[in-house]
């Protein structure tokens, strides 16, 4: 499975970010491999519609879940229509920590739509 999760920078050491659609980073954790990837997010400073391209670009990465603090309306759609799962994580913690706490099972679904 692969995993989305926010973050202010790349790798999984770096913060879990609050914002979707605006996160500076989406690191992407296969969960079968363990292998990471982090992609710069291009949609930082666009204008509106941010939320469900974001999404877009979960989808094109093969992720499944989302872990992140919060989504906006449009985006919940989005991720709602898209299939994919998303997860709060509302700690200050590390993208490793976040996965950590998802793998658990302590993380709470976000409500979508």
């Amino acid at each position: 499975m692969i995993i989305g999760i926010t973050a202010r920078a790349e790798g999984t050491s770096a913060p879990v970010e609050q914002r979707f659609g605006r996160a500076p980073y989406f690191v992407f954790v296969d969960t079968e491999t363990g292998k990471s990837e982090s992609i710069k997010n291009p949609l930082v400073d666009a204008a509106g519609g941010v939320g469900p391209r974001a999404v877009q670009m979960l989808a094109e990465h093969g992720a499944t879940v989302v872990i992140t603090g919060q989504v906006g309306g449009n985006a919940a759609k989005a991720l709602e229509a898209g299939g994919i799962k998303a997860y709060a994580y509302r700690g200050s913690g590390s993208v490793a920590d976040a996965l950590a706490e998802h793998t658990a099972g302590n993380l709470q679904p976000l409500p979508l739509a």
